[in-house]
């Protein structure tokens, strides 16, 4: 599929509870189809991209439910591979007022995180791409997905294959095994152009920073963000949204994105006062600001789309953003919200 963008990583069956339930406190749950580099193909394939998923789910209904399910989106998964196993799952209970969601992760021994990193031909799966997207949760899961990960980052490098990498960490999937966040993300960000990571991301990986208490998060990020520049020469831009809670439903979405010039630029924060679903708000502006770059738009028009795409997202239930890129250029240009009709 040539100048596609190539999404490496998990796809994940998410159960909620219905509502602002707790888990189990009535018997149902709810389904739906997510996984972090999945959101980002999925957002990337309503904005008209040609978009290939790669990596391996069970051979079973529910990994190829999964597979249906992308592909009724738009996304390519012919490189997807079936394998013997059981889908990795994860159960959310979103929050209410001052109670905050909770997920729990069931992805130990999946098909996707015992799949050998030998077993892929990643010469094969990134033919014809332009772009690699893969995230930190992939080398969380285990030694075979950390060794995967990074020999996809030095196929993409090696055959001139852009990388697009979000630090995504998570730290209960770490806790689970003695795998070294420092040792296992660098290569990732080694071989990335631009990354999606705040100032905790970069200290995951370079060490924490002199940080003062008194500093500003547009502080912290811009001095995080010149440190990975020094330390990783291939590394172009850094972007990261910014976040304020009032409550469980009501958030203030900011963003920021350092460039290895040395520019810092800002979207002010836009309220979101009655948040529908917050989960893959961060893959939808990752998404948003790859469009932005992928169309040649500048820097600052690119943060303002992924600013808006992020946005959007929350208003969306389940993982995938499903708006297009006129609903995000409506936001951006800040149009009513009557409508449409």
């Amino acid at each position: 599929m040539p100048g596609s963008i190539a999404c490496f990583g998990e796809l994940l069956l998410r159960l909620a509870a219905p509502g602002r339930e707790l888990l189990l406190q009535s018997p149902s749950l709810e389904v739906r189809i997510g996984g972090a580099e999945a959101n980002v193909g999925v957002s990337l394939a309503q904005f008209g991209h040609a978009v290939s998923m790669l990596g391996t789910v069970a051979d079973n209904p529910l990994g190829r439910a999964a597979l249906g399910e992308l592909r009724r989106h738009g996304v390519d998964t012919r490189r997807v591979r079936l394998a013997d196993g059981r889908m990795g799952l994860y159960f959310l209970a979103t929050g209410a007022g001052h109670r905050p969601s909770e997920v729990l992760y069931d992805r130990a021994a999946s098909a996707f995180a015992l799949a050998p990193a030998a077993g892929y031909d990643w010469t094969a799966l990134l033919g014809g791409a332009a772009w690699l997207h893969l995230s930190g949760i992939t080398p969380a899961l285990g030694a075979a997905t950390a060794a995967a990960a990074a020999d996809a980052v030095r196929a993409a490098v090696a055959g001139g294959v852009r990388v697009s990498f979000d630090g995504n960490f998570r730290p209960r999937l770490w806790a689970a095994w003695d795998g070294d966040p420092a040792t296992l993300l660098r290569p990732l960000l080694e071989g990335a152009e631009i990354a999606f990571a705040d100032h905790r991301d970069i200290d995951v990986v370079l060490g924490p920073g002199t940080d003062d208490d008194a500093d500003t998060h547009e502080q912290r990020f811009a001095r995080a963000a010149r440190r990975a520049f020094d330390a990783f020469p291939r590394l172009q831009r850094i972007a990261c949204t910014t976040r304020a809670q009032a409550s469980v439903e009501h958030h203030a979405l900011g963003a920021l994105m350092a460039t290895r010039a040395g520019e810092l630029h800002r979207v002010a924060p836009l309220e979101l006062p009655a948040i529908v679903d917050r989960i893959g708000g961060g893959d939808a502006f990752a998404a948003g600001v790859l469009h932005g770059l992928l169309e040649g738009w500048d820097d600052a028009d690119s943060l303002r789309f992924g600013h808006a795409a992020g946005c959007l997202k929350h208003a969306v239930p389940g993982d995938f953003n499903l708006c297009g890129v006129d609903e995000v250029l409506a936001l951006v240009r800040g149009e009513r919200l009557d409508v449409k009709r």
